[in-house]
């Protein structure tokens, strides 16, 4: 089984307590993890933790890069660090413990803060998605949501429109997924529609997805004790502001 997680912001021992807490409740070993963006990827967090610690991730780890990166390095990144987890690049399908899975990493454009110029999904990337075969692939992994699937708005970001990157209408028509995964929202989501489920996971250290491959996907909610970054602590004030 592989272990689906997204949104770690470097904090990548929330990694391994989700690979423990997954074989230890299953009493199954996971084949591997994949995190579907938002790694955290910049040296001071993996120097940090594979240089300096010396530590390593439980099982092969692989990412697809979300927009919260330090994407002016990530390919000098994803090679200086390629034994410790693996980059799945966009548009690549890749076959892991018997899982077909497309990737694509990056984000629909919110605003030059948030997304940076190399974050944004682009028309060059749904190309080389949709050049591969219909039947080639059963689930489709994904930073951010499709759109039209009813993945609801952050409150105070209903102003960059509906969630989701532009194209995506492409991708369900062409390969018509059994399952599609995300991550990107920071909450839980799951629906179908067309045949396909489409399930959003919240933050690395609110739970998991345990994915076999027949594209059945079981979530599990299960919290890690973190130092919630200050960054963090801000923008949850400021949801909480304007729910009043």
């Amino acid at each position: 089984m592989i272990l689906l997680l997204t949104d770690v912001h470097g904090l990548y021992t929330v990694v391994n307590a989700q690979i423990a807490h997954a074989e230890a409740t299953t009493g199954t070993l996971v084949a591997a993890a994949v995190i579907l963006g938002d790694v955290g990827l910049f040296e001071p967090h993996l120097g940090r933790f594979f240089r300096r610690a010396g530590e390593r991730f439980l099982r092969p780890t692989y990412f697809i890069e979300g927009n919260h990166e330090d994407h002016d390095h990530l390919a000098a990144l994803a090679h200086a660090y390629r034994h410790e987890l693996v980059h799945l690049p966009r548009g690549s399908v890749h076959t892991i413990d018997g899982c077909r899975l497309l990737c694509l990493g990056g984000a629909g454009y919110m605003d030059a803060h948030t997304t940076p110029r190399a974050a944004v999904i682009t028309p060059a990337d749904l190309e080389a998605c949709l050049g591969h075969p219909g039947d080639s692939v059963d689930t489709i992994i994904s930073h951010d949501c499709p759109q039209g699937v009813g993945v609801p708005n952050s409150p105070g970001c209903e102003h960059y429109g509906p969630p989701g990157f532009a194209g995506s209408d492409l991708l369900r028509a062409h390969f018509a997924p059994r399952l599609w995964v995300f991550g990107h929202h920071h909450r839980w989501f799951d629906h179908g529609a067309g045949g396909t489920r489409f399930v959003g996971l919240a933050q690395s250290w609110k739970g998991y997805g345990l994915l076999d491959c027949g594209a059945t996907l079981r979530v599990v909610r299960h919290r890690v004790p973190i130092d919630t970054p200050f960054w963090s602590r801000l923008w949850q004030r400021w949801q909480r502001a304007l729910r009043r």
